[in-house]
């Protein structure tokens, strides 16, 4: 398979881009390096080294890799920068998602686009959420993702497209940038690991929806063989876990017994998340299969290592 990961070289794009090059397939990848690692981008792989808000520079690389899927993970991720930047976030999330729709469209290209559980629908709302709840996002970052994938939609609709948008709850693992939407979890494991004292906002009893980055590369892979009708599908686990358990979990896996101090709540977050992935077992045959305790375990271990 012909394939083009945008944010190959950052956090779940290299996961995936591992088990592509591990299955042989011909990978290009488009990264402006801005948070991404180079090295994490074998010399067998062609790296862009390229901006997805740069319509011309997307457009000749499809052309020319004419791929028939592309995983899209390039992204602004950080819900706190989006609340201070709501421009660039949606510059970044909505145009350079156009940017591509536009470039597949002549080569018949499947976009697969890493969207957002987590920030998409916000408080007072069902849980475990499905997707046929309207979101009610808190942050500019929900809206240009949800935005993102009403263009893929159409484009669906329109021109007979086969994209599908994945609503990911807050993925961690391995290499986690601390500055995303899930970066707690690399910010406590860090912490922890030098004896230092790590900073809750707000009470600690908020939960978010934790996948192990292993479990979102399989619904990855699942959804680039999909042939369903379906274009948006919640990735998560189903229960929430609070940021008290998981800094419990940090310290179970570390051996310690380090306690937090407290800092008022950020702009921007909403109480509670969970996820019903009740769609993607059915159309994808995908369940998270990685418990928080064993998740962080591994984080954990990788980053001491």
């Amino acid at each position: 398979m012909r394939v083009i990961i945008t944010g190959g070289a950052g956090f779940i794009g290299s996961h995936l881009l591992d088990r592509l090059v591990e299955g042989g397939h011909r990978i290009s990848v488009i990264d402006n390096l801005s948070s991404g690692d180079k090295s994490r981008v074998p010399d067998t792989v062609t790296l862009h080294q390229v901006d997805i808000r740069d319509a011309g520079a997307v457009a000749d690389i499809v052309a020319s890799e004419r791929p028939e899927v592309i995983f899209h993970l390039a992204a602004q991720i950080s819900v706190r920068h989006s609340v201070s930047e709501p421009l660039m976030d949606a510059h970044t999330n909505v145009l350079g998602t156009m940017n591509l729709i536009e470039a597949a469209r002549p080569v018949g290209a499947r976009i697969i686009m890493a969207s957002t559980g987590g920030a998409m629908y916000g408080d007072g709302v069902p849980m475990p959420t499905p997707e046929t709840q309207i979101p009610k996002t808190q942050a500019p970052y929900g809206i240009s993702k949800y935005c993102a994938e009403q263009y893929l939609s159409l484009d669906n609709r329109l021109h007979g497209g086969a994209h599908v948008s994945l609503r990911l709850g807050n993925a961690f693992g391995p290499r986690q940038d601390p500055h995303g939407e899930a970066g707690v979890v690399a910010i406590f494991c860090g912490l922890i690991a030098r004896g230092q004292t790590p900073t809750i906002f707000g009470d600690g009893t908020q939960t978010r929806d934790y996948v192990y980055v292993a479990d979102v590369v399989r619904a990855f892979l699942a959804a680039a063989q999909y042939t369903g009708n379906e274009s948006v599908l919640n990735i998560g686990t189903g229960r929430g876990t609070s940021v008290r358990e998981l800094l419990e979990a940090v310290n179970a896996a570390a051996g310690t017994a380090i306690t937090a101090e407290h800092a008022p709540a950020r702009a921007g977050e909403w109480k509670h998340g969970a996820l019903d992935s009740g769609l993607a077992a059915r159309e994808l045959g995908w369940h998270s299969s990685t418990s928080i305790a064993e998740g962080i375990a591994l984080t954990y271990q990788q980053l001491t290592a």
